[in-house]
């Protein structure tokens, strides 16, 4: 069994969205499943991602009005004021 690299969460946030999109090696895969196994927060993160993903594609490519926009914004400022990653 190989030993997986222990990432921080700026790291981990940085490969975020290619992680879940399946666009990453396999090196990046493990490394962000046991980062995501043990980092509560982007853990959470991550699940924040994944709902807001298939919930973009539940409503289609049609042009979305602007207080959806604003409230995926506060979402999204809320969330990086509470979350704030570890510092290396």
């Amino acid at each position: 069994m190989k030993t997986v690299k222990t990432i921080g969460c700026q790291e981990a946030l940085k490969h975020l969205l290619a992680y879940l999109d399946q666009e990453v090696g396999a090196g990046t895969q493990r490394e962000m499943a046991h980062h995501l196994k043990v980092c509560r927060a982007c853990f959470s993160r991550a699940e924040f991602e994944r709902s807001l993903k298939t919930r973009l594609r539940e409503v289609g490519r049609g042009t979305t009005r602007t207080s959806f926009e604003k409230r995926v914004n506060a979402l999204f400022g809320q969330f990086d004021d509470e979350h704030e990653p570890d510092s290396p």
